[in-house]
């Protein structure tokens, strides 16, 4: 599957559902370029999670929503909610442990602990 490139338009239909990747980006970052074909690979194996792609300068309000400080940012999106958030790039190894970690959440407990963590 081809990478999705979200922009302040399109996001909430993209991540509002199933398990979306996000890769916060520009094109004059070194880092940024290194992990595109990691990203892209993973988009080809793995055609039941969607991969969006954020380009920093073209998307400015939408890196400043997330507090993107740093890219590459990586940010997993399950179900509509943000189940992680890391800057700097990832090996191929480390994204697919990250993708297992992912897939296997239970989304209740998640939301669960969201609402605990809110009424503090």
């Amino acid at each position: 599957m081809a990478t999705v490139e979200l922009t302040r338009e399109n996001f909430d239909e993209v991540v509002g559902k199933g398990t979306v990747l996000v890769d916060f980006w520009a094109q004059w970052c070194g880092p940024c370029r290194m992990f595109g074909p990691v990203f892209e690979q993973s988009s080809d194996q793995h055609d039941d999670i969607v991969h969006a792609k954020v380009d920093t300068e073209a998307q400015q309000e939408l890196a400043a929503a997330f507090n993107i400080r740093s890219i590459p940012t990586l940010m997993a999106v399950r179900d509509g909610v943000v189940v992680f958030s890391q800057a700097g790039a990832l090996p191929a190894a480390a994204l697919e442990d990250l993708i297992g970690q992912v897939q296997a959440l239970d989304m209740d407990q998640v939301r669960e602990q969201i609402k605990a963590e809110q009424q503090q």
